[in-house]
């Protein structure tokens, strides 16, 4: 099925990202569409598919996941967390594919890839 989907893992603690906002925006040019704002479930994951079906269109596309409200404040002295909002920029070139883009994070860093 084609789908867009994503899943935030806590890597500082081991465990899925529960309750963080991820928005996704359709970037054209300099314009940004937002196309939906959501929160991911117990197990870090969205409930339903960002986008799927006639939704998928090839392009580029923004997903912003709200790590530094999720972590709270980076902890000690610091009442500003290092990582705010982590913004990847990626394109779709295959509509008729299954799009994962999975987000390992802590309050210092993260990475991402393409999965399956």
């Amino acid at each position: 099925m084609t789908k867009l989907t994503t899943h935030v893992l806590d890597t500082a603690n081991g465990v899925p990202a529960e309750d963080m906002t991820v928005r996704l925006s359709r970037i054209t040019g300099d314009n940004r569409q937002l196309l939906l704002e959501t929160r991911t479930n117990s197990d870090g994951r969205c409930d339903a598919p960002l986008l799927s079906g006639e939704e998928m269109q090839a392009g580029r596309y923004e997903l912003e996941f709200e790590a530094g409200t999720y972590f709270g404040s980076s902890g000690g002295d610091d009442s500003i967390a290092f990582l705010d909002c982590v913004v990847l920029r990626f394109g779709i070139s295959d509509p008729q594919s299954h799009y994962h883009v999975p987000l390992l994070v802590s309050p210092y860093s993260y990475s991402t890839y393409r999965g399956s």
